[in-house]
């Protein structure tokens, strides 16, 4: 079609230019008129008929579908009917491509589903806040299990490996987001090292290939424009004196005498501020550094986003917790970001490589705007 398409356009090149040509005579003029109708017709129907294909592929899967999935290679010969959401993110992509009616149990929720999101959550069975076991992941009978974290499906998991499920023909599915690159270091949780900044485009592949699989392809697509729209209007933000603000990302610790447990140099905490046209004051590459709050004070950050969490594990995982210690804590208390009030809160889900991390950046963009920070 493409070689087709290219001869028809030098026709019409060849026909314009003969029909400027002075010896052409009225009745030649005629025939190459009628020539170029058709053409012009060919042409246009080509072209539907060339847009008709992209469109359809983009809205139909042909099973058998094989992806290869952070280094191993899945194989669906239809779409999943009982899908297990491992992970909020895993849980509220599926749900935002519509296929609550597909899915058979949800587990892991750091924060609360996103409101729209809520009545197909609730058709959907949670199997738990926090780590499922095995069993109960099993007594559902699904044909489909899709995991956000390297802790709920992985080589250091406590909640099961993927080898696991492939001794009951379990097709699985892992976040692109943590694929390890190669040679990358891992902390005990299975989170590897990045030596980039982590980016949306994983999350987007995410999105694409597991639309792919369930044969909704077109509402993936709907979804990642939405998401590159938002995406570009925060990047539009920028610091109010044009001055490059630093971060810290306060995830949650297990007591104010802990170590604080804060977004890595490169993690999607990272992304955030510079997405916001600042930097990680952070610079380990860990996705997770565990920080004593001497490390955090010689950070010296600009402003100093808190996580809120509904799971409740820690007290600290509550925002008011935090800014509380933040605030009366003599030493915390001297930082410049506390001082000048430059602390917002943002859903601590948004830390994680997830399609939240894009809400979490509308929630601090906001609250910056709010105090005079950003533009």
């Amino acid at each position: 079609m493409t070689f087709f398409l290219l001869f028809v356009t030098g026709r019409q090149g060849y026909i314009a230019r003969t029909l400027s040509s002075d010896r052409v005579d009225n009745s030649h003029r005629d025939i190459f008129v009628t020539i170029l109708k058709s053409v012009l017709t060919i042409s246009a129907l080509c072209a539907a008929l060339a847009f008709a294909a992209t469109a359809a592929s983009a809205a139909s899967t042909s099973y058998p579908l094989t992806i290869d999935n952070c280094g191993t290679k899945v194989t669906f010969q239809k779409a999943p009917e009982r899908a297990i959401g491992l992970g909020q993110n895993s849980a509220e992509i599926l749900l935002l491509l519509g296929l609550e009616n597909k899915m058979v149990g949800t587990a892991f929720w750091p924060n609360k589903v996103l409101p729209q999101l809520a009545e197909a959550n609730s058709k959907v069975k949670l199997l738990t806040v926090e780590f499922p076991t095995f069993e109960s992941i099993l007594s559902e009978n699904p044909d489909f299990v899709t995991a956000a974290l390297p802790t709920l499906m992985g080589p250091s998991s406590k909640v099961a490996k993927r080898e696991d499920f492939e001794k009951f023909n379990i097709p699985t599915y892992v976040s692109p987001s943590i694929c390890p690159a190669q040679g990358a270091s891992q902390d005990k949780y299975g989170n590897a090292a990045r030596s980039q900044i982590w980016n949306m485009s994983t999350l987007y592949q995410e999105i694409d290939e597991l639309s792919q699989i369930f044969d909704v392809r077109d509402k993936g697509q709907a979804l990642i424009a939405d998401f590159k729209k938002r995406e570009e209007a925060l990047r539009a933000n920028a610091p109010k004196d044009g001055k490059k603000l630093s971060y810290v990302f306060w995830f949650s610790s297990p007591s104010p005498s802990a170590d604080a447990y804060v977004g890595g140099k490169n993690s999607p905490s990272g992304y955030i501020a510079d997405l916001l046209g600042g930097r990680n004051a952070i610079t380990t590459e860990a996705e997770w550094p565990t920080l004593g709050w001497e490390s955090i004070i010689a950070a010296n950050p600009d402003v100093i986003v808190v996580a809120s969490l509904d799971r409740n594990r820690w007290e600290l995982d509550k925002p008011e917790a935090k800014i509380k210690f933040l605030t009366t804590d003599p030493a915390v208390s001297q930082l410049a970001a506390v001082k000048n009030k430059a602390i917002v809160v943002m859903d601590g889900q948004a830390m994680n490589p997830t399609i939240r991390t894009i809400y979490g950046a509308e929630q601090v963009a906001q609250q910056l705007k709010a105090l005079g920070l950003l533009k």
